[in-house]
């Protein structure tokens, strides 16, 4: 079999694997294995399953790596599946539960996607991707602890706030920028607006870092309004969840919260200027097509959307493909 084949054949199987694993996370497989190694006869009794189908499942989850067999129908975990614990740094396992519930059902639905434009979330469930979160606690919890185990931009964290005493994060989901842009300056107070959901995870976030009497939490939906008096706003992954329409909306009611002198910082993934190559987060827009009506954009288109909303940038920060546009209002003179 030559390259090519092998290297589609591993593509178009991909979600085999996948959903392999996301059946041994939701019966707790990996949590059980952290005690150390167990037969396929005793993990099924532990978890209800089927001992023979369990026996094949890890069979196979072992020949690609993600555990070890250890002895005849004896499993242990690898570097790959201690990421699936559900005690592991990087909430693995949750990464895991969605990719093989909502994101699965998606994909499944891509064609929906591709004839309409419209994402296939929608379709399967009924409803908006964050109206689902709205909705479905157990899913919201999910994705707001998934979200909070990735790193914060590389460019925001690196940046010197100067003089900035107090920060408004607007969508800041579980307060993971907001509390390490807050402790790297013990002067500095936060904000955080956002979901319920996302509130009651930030909560317990910066109060587990010791700084939740450093912040206010705001419930609210920020197209609704933004909390006003920040020396500066920050925008980190969320305009490009949204269509310009949508991002213009967030944008203007931004600048109708920032005092004279604010900045704001928008903190995104951006894409080439001027050319359709390959960018590093294509699997990621690929996500984004079937969930969120939003897409990755250029510096460019970022800039021309903050002008449109009378924002002038005057710095932009990159780390690699990262980057963080810092603006303040236009002509502010004339408010």
């Amino acid at each position: 079999m030559d390259f090519a084949t092998r290297k589609l054949l591993g593509i178009l199987s991909g979600s085999w694997l996948a959903q392999a694993c996301y059946a041994v996370v939701k019966l707790g497989v990996p949590d059980l294995l952290a005690g150390g190694p167990r037969t396929a006869d005793e993990l099924a009794a532990a978890t209800g399953a089927d001992a023979r189908v369990l026996r094949r499942l890890l069979r196979a989850l072992a020949a690609a790596g993600v555990v070890k067999q250890v002895a005849p129908r004896t499993f242990a975990l690898s570097p790959v599946s201690e990421l699936l614990v559900s005690t592991a740094p990087g909430a693995g396992h949750l990464v895991a539960l969605m990719q093989g519930e909502e994101v699965y059902r998606s994909f499944a639905e891509i064609m929906h996607t591709v004839r309409t434009g419209e994402p296939a979330f929608a379709k399967v469930y009924g409803m908006p991707f964050y109206t689902y979160l709205d909705e479905n606690p157990t899913a919201a919890r999910t994705f707001n602890t998934s979200m909070g185990a990735q790193p914060v931009p590389p460019a925001l964290s690196m940046m010197d706030l100067g003089a900035a005493r107090s920060i408004v994060d607007v969508g800041g989901g579980d307060g993971a920028a907001l509390g390490e842009l807050l402790a790297a300056n013990a002067a500095r107070h936060g904000t955080l607006l956002e979901r319920p959901d996302a509130i009651a995870a930030a909560r317990t976030r910066l109060a587990e870092a010791g700084l939740l009497d450093r912040v206010t939490l705001v419930e609210g939906d920020f197209f609704d309004g933004v909390p006003g008096g920040g020396d500066l706003y920050l925008l980190a992954r969320v305009l490009h969840n949204w269509t310009d329409e949508h991002a213009r909306q967030i944008l203007h009611a931004v600048r109708a919260a920032m005092p004279p002198g604010a900045r704001l910082l928008v903190a995104e993934e951006l894409l080439p200027d001027g050319t359709d190559a390959p960018a590093p987060g294509g699997l990621v827009d690929l996500l984004m097509l079937v969930t969120l009506e939003g897409y990755d954009r250029t510096e460019g288109e970022y800039r021309a959307l903050l002008d449109e909303c009378g924002f002038t940038v005057t710095a932009v920060d990159r780390t690699g493909s990262q980057g963080v546009l810092t603006a303040t209002r236009s002509g502010e003179s004339d408010d």
